[in-house]
Order: C-alpha cells, then sequence, then structure tokens
C-alpha cells in the first residue's frame, strides 16, 4: 500500500510527465523548423565559394561594376539572418531543456524533503499500470540529459560558425542533421507510450 509521501511523490511524476509529453513536442517542432534554415545557409555558402571562383570579367556581367561585391553583400546578409533566425530557434529549445531540467530538479528536492519516509521496497514498488518511483526517476532523468546534450551539442555547432568560413558553412547543414539521435527520442517515446495510463490518470 502506497504511503503518502509515495503518493505524493508519484503524483509530482505523473505530472512531470505530462510536462515531458507536452516539451517533447515543442522540440520536434523547433528542430523541424531548423533543418530548412541549416540546409539555406549552406546554399548560401556554396553560392558564396562559386562567387569567388567566377571570373565575371569573362562574362556578359563584366558591365556591371562592383557586381562581385554587391552580389557577395547580399548573400552574407541572407546568411547573418538566417544564423539570427537560427539563434531564435535555440532559445525555443533552451526553454524546452529549461523546462525539463526544472521538473527534474523538483523531483529531486521532493525526494529529498520525503526520503525518510521512502525505504527501499516504497520506491520499487510497482504495479501492472503505475511504474515504480525508482523507475519514473530514472527515465525522467534520461530524458534531461538527453535534451541537455543535445541543446549543448547544437550550441556549441553554431558558435563554431562564421561568415568567413565558408567550408564551414557549407558542411553545417550536414554536421547539424548528424547531431540528431533517433534512437533516443524514441526510447522517451515508448517511456511516454508506457507511462500513457499513469499519465491520464489523476
Amino acid at each position: 500500500m502506497s504511503t503518502p509521501a509515495v503518493s505524493c511523490l508519484r503524483e509530482a511524476l505523473r505530472r512531470s510527465f505530462v510536462t515531458l509529453e507536452k516539451q517533447r513536442s515543442v522540440w520536434r517542432s523547433v528542430l523541424a523548423e531548423c533543418s530548412p534554415l541549416m540546409d539555406s545557409l549552406g546554399n548560401l555558402a556554396e553560392q558564396m565559394s562559386a562567387l569567388s571562383r567566377v571570373q565575371l570579367s569573362d562574362t556578359p556581367l563584366r558591365v556591371f561594376p562592383e557586381l562581385r561585391e554587391r552580389l557577395r553583400f547580399k548573400l552574407l546578409q541572407a546568411a547573418d539572418s538566417v544564423l539570427e533566425n537560427m539563434s531564435c530557434k535555440m532559445t525555443g529549445l533552451q526553454a524546452v531543456r529549461d523546462a525539463i531540467s526544472n521538473q527534474v530538479s523538483a523531483i529531486l528536492q521532493l525526494y529529498e524533503q520525503n526520503s525518510d519516509a521512502l525505504d527501499l521496497l516504497a520506491v520499487t514498488e510497482r504495479s501492472a499500470t503505475v511504474p515504480s518511483v525508482a523507475d519514473m526517476l530514472e527515465w525522467l532523468q534520461d530524458a534531461e540529459r538527453f535534451y541537455r546534450q543535445q541543446f549543448l551539442q547544437r550550441k556549441a555547432l553554431l558558435q563554431t560558425l562564421r561568415l568567413d568560413d565558408l567550408p564551414l558553412l557549407e558542411s553545417a547543414p550536414r554536421r547539424w542533421k548528424s547531431l540528431e539521435s533517433p534512437s533516443s527520442d524514441q526510447r522517451i517515446r515508448d517511456t511516454l507510450c508506457k507511462l500513457s495510463f499513469f499519465m491520464e490518470s489523476q
């Protein structure tokens, strides 16, 4: 039979996983918006590289003075705009990371406050519809670790990008995509599926 401390912790965990489900949806939505931006950045870098290689003096465009400089300026402006948009998207990803981290911190604090009333049997007890407190704590911390690492890796990638380093900009979309971790996201999805009945309970 559950003690008041266990019941309190389970209810807090239930709310945390409801939050995780919502934040996972937000995260995936923001990432979906990032992909075309990164592709655009790579395309702009390719255009700048091509512009630096072409000999405009050997083409009919030679009649337009300062054309190369004007085109390069426009491409740089566009690339800078994309990076600004990506910075805004990162703010969205950070908000997701923070929301999940805050849930974990609150749960651990609640656990500490009730530790005297939580013996091993209490935190490992499970039923067909309610996982153990220990399992849920582990799952929640795994999810928090995933989003924290994902955010830091993507932030670090963007911080390496410079408008005067075209090879780095060209490779940015591929490097961004390489950070995807479908297996980790699937594990979180599977966890939420396992908890669906528990999360819907009041």
